[in-house]
């Protein structure tokens, strides 16, 4: 776009209300329909104010019913030659007449309004006064005249309707004004957003970590606020909008209430979803009012959070066509269009699903950068978890390095909810300082959930169990591209887990080989595997086991590029990155069948693989199964020192002091095994035992497998802590 029409679509005649011009934006600019809302609220009121005249004449007639009757001249002579009349009022072409018995005392307020309760009448004057005088005087009549004067009528019509009017158009302003606020009829078009000053939201960029590169973006847009000389300067321009995307968790709203705090300007925040309502043109109510209100306390920043409720496109392949959305998204387009960034208003806004955004949305212009706020890393698991844990006391032996590496794949949410967890578990500990152990402990409720003790197992569910997971553990450690085993345990967890084995690597990695994958899949068949081997039939344990291998397969296949029969050929493609979804086919139904094909041959020979290597090592299987029975839970560092007895392999030995230093550190971690009272097992020559072990090169961070419905799965909870779990099928 060139600059020519940057500047006329701002500053165009019809930039802000006035009329339609080149580069303007249509009839009435921000109005949107072009009327005028101060006549439009003129012509309310008196709409308004016609009603209730009408009401008070209806009111006013219902009070007096019919106390003026007309009757002929005939009658009034009746009634006088009847001695009937009290008194005759003689006007300039009526004569009105109050009968005797009903004269009665009145209020002066109702003689006012006109309200007497006596009936009186009237009828037209045939005889000329002095005539109908002599008549009436000659009955003993009272005789009045009427004095030709218009200050009482004027007194009476303004008392009768133009004071009730003023004072219904008052009582209905207050009305509306205390219903609607500024926004119209029950507030239904002002702006919900949330005003935070900077006092109040008490964040800033120390309390934001892992997420350096976010940071170093949005520290140049508060730079700018605080000093915009500079940037003016050389030529530099605010940019109107940045927009925050990323997984769930991972601190786009943290981040916005940052910039705030560290701009000091006032922080106006609200949902997407805010913007809508039941009534069509509601929404884009809102929006203009909150573009008014920012205006206003400029600078400032405005952060919408789930922008996609409102800014969806308008394509009906993304579920274009509510209208009501759409005027909403038009009004927001116009708003980031015409407002002037020189006041120093910025526009944020946080989304996991940018691909549905409309593109008019996502042009320079207004929303100039994406900020990518990505899961974090092993570096910024550390920041996360130190940044929680600050106002949590800690026990001298607690190492948030390794929380951090076996938590790959986790968001600041899922951290900051293992460092609150941990701090509860001391609590119903008895301890006053949180340990290695309640950390791990917290980490393991989240991806299996809490220990399922009232579950009892019978001897033959128990030992098919013990089998199962050995199944797994053995195979990672024959294989040479596993990751270490952590924890063995068959204790039944609250998420359907009968049992389960836990990975934990060592160092993390963001790519995996196809050897790699290979043993992977060979080790999740691995429990169906020693099932078979062991008692000659199989369980419904190992359905999450052949979900993750049959998913793992699929991508190799339709995504990596790792089969033989279609080689480079990409046969599916992601949705929802940000939300997990998964891979979608877009390959013909033929082609799709050999894939199902190559798939179930995949798994057969990996299938066969595991009960060649679980057949040819029968006997450590049984006995790592035996004391699996027996202790129910053991660590890492007991299976592996089982397995080097059996195999004859010698027990590692530290090569210098360093690595001896680093030893003894993870010789204070407690992990996975029954403790006494005050968190920590204790062995009979008084030091702190080590549970948690790694003994082989392993890898860290590997793709998710995703199954043939999009939908990611992982096991446990983070899409890269490998754990092998065996499930009961009735609870999950």
């Amino acid at each position: 776009m060139s600059e020519n029409n940057l500047n006329q679509y701002e500053g165009g005649p019809g930039g802000n209300g006035g009329p339609s011009g080149p580069g303007g934006n249509g009839s009435g600019g921000n109005s949107g329909s072009g009327k005028d809302p101060r006549k439009q609220n003129i012509i309310m009121f008196v709409i308004a104010a016609l009603l209730s005249l009408l009401l008070v004449s209806s009111f006013v007639k219902l009070l007096t019913g019919d106390s003026e009757q007309e009757i002929s001249y005939n009658e009034f002579i009746q009634m006088l030659e009847d001695g009937k009349i009290e008194t005759v009022l003689i006007g300039t072409d009526r004569v009105y007449v109050q009968p005797k018995a009903d004269k009665m005392p009145q209020s002066p307020v109702l003689y006012l309004y006109g309200m007497n309760s006596s009936v009186s009448y009237y009828t037209g004057k045939i005889e000329d006064d002095d005539t109908l005088t002599a008549r009436l005087l000659e009955h003993g009549v009272e005789v009045k005249g009427q004095v030709a004067d218009g200050t009482s009528a004027i007194i009476s019509f303004l008392l009768s309707y133009v004071f009730p009017f003023i004072l219904m158009w008052v009582l209905l302003s207050l009305l509306f004004r205390k219903m609607s606020k500024g926004g119209g009829p029950m507030g239904v078009g002002k702006s919900n957003a949330k005003v935070y000053v900077q006092r109040e939201t008490g964040v800033t960029f120390k309390d934001v970590a892992g997420e350096d590169e976010a940071k170093e973006s949005l520290q140049e847009v508060v730079d700018f606020l605080h000093n915009p000389g500079k940037y003016v300067k050389i030529g530099a321009k605010l940019p109107k909008g940045a927009l925050l995307v990323g997984p769930p968790g991972t601190g786009k709203t943290l981040l916005a209430k940052a910039v705030a705090g560290e701009a000091k300007v006032p922080f106006f925040s609200l949902s997407g979803s805010d913007f809508i309502e039941l009534y069509v043109g509601v929404g884009a109510s809102r929006v203009r009012d909150l573009f008014k209100d920012a205006t206003k306390n400029a600078p400032c920043i405005i952060f919408i959070d789930e922008i996609d409720a409102i800014g969806r496109s308008r394509d009906n392949k993304y579920g274009g066509g509510n209208e009501e959305r759409e005027q909403t998204l038009n009004q927001l387009l116009s708003e980031m269009d015409g407002f002037d960034t020189s006041k120093g208003i910025l526009v944020l806004g946080a989304t996991n699903r940018p691909e549905i955004l409309d593109k008019a949305l996502l042009r320079p212009g207004r929303f100039d950068r994406r900020i990518i706020v990505d899961k974090p890393d092993l570096k910024g698991r550390v920041e996360i978890l130190k940044v929680h844990a600050k106002d949590v006391h800690l026990d001298m032996s607690v190492d948030l390095d390794a929380i951090a590496l076996a938590t790959s794949g986790a968001v600041g949410a899922d951290l900051a909810n293992m460092i609150n967890e941990a701090a509860i578990n001391a609590v119903q500990h008895g301890r006053e300082y949180v340990t290695q152990k309640d950390l791990f402990d917290a980490v393991e409720q989240v991806l299996v959930g809490k220990e399922k003790k009232d579950r009892i197992m019978s001897k033959e569910e128990r030992k098919i169990v013990s089998y199962h997971e050995v199944g797994h553990a053995l195979i990672s450690a024959l294989q040479k591209n596993s990751e270490p085993v952590q924890k063995i345990t068959i204790v039944p967890r609250t998420m359907g887990a009968l049992g389960y084995v836990m990975h934990v690597p060592e160092e993390e990695k963001y790519l995996q080989t196809k050897e790699e994958l290979h043993d992977r899949l060979v080790s999740l068949l691995g429990g169906r595997a020693a099932e078979e081997l062991v008692f000659g039939n199989v369980t419904t344990g190992a359905a999450n086991d052949i979900e993750q291998a049959t998913n793992m397969v699929s991508n190799m296949i339709t995504r990596f590029g790792m089969s033989k029969r279609f080689g480079l050929m990409g046969l599916a493609t992601v949705e929802s990155e940000y939300l997990g979804g998964g891979a979608r086919l877009t390959c013909s139904d033929r082609t799709a069948a050999d894939v199902d094909t190559e798939i179930m041959e995949t798994l057969k020979e990996c299938y066969e693989e595991a009960k060649e290597l679980l057949s040819g090592n029968r006997d450590l299987m049984d006995k790592l199964a035996a004391h699996l029975i027996e202790k129910e839970t053991i660590s890492g560092k007991e299976f592996m020192k089982i397995y080097r007895k059996e195999k004859g392999i010698p027990e590692p030995e530290e090569e210098d002091k360093e690595n001896q230093g680093k030893a003894d550190k993870e010789d204070v971690k407690s992990l996975g095994t029954p403790s006494d009272e005050d968190g920590t097992k204790k062995p009979e020559d008084g030091s702190i035992q080590d549970y948690s072990y790694s003994a082989k090169e392993g890898e860290g961070k590997d793709n998710p497998p995703q199954n043939d419905s999009g939908e990611s799965h992982t096991t446990g909870r983070f899409s890269n802590a490998s754990s092998d779990f065996f499930w009961n099928d009735k609870e999950s």
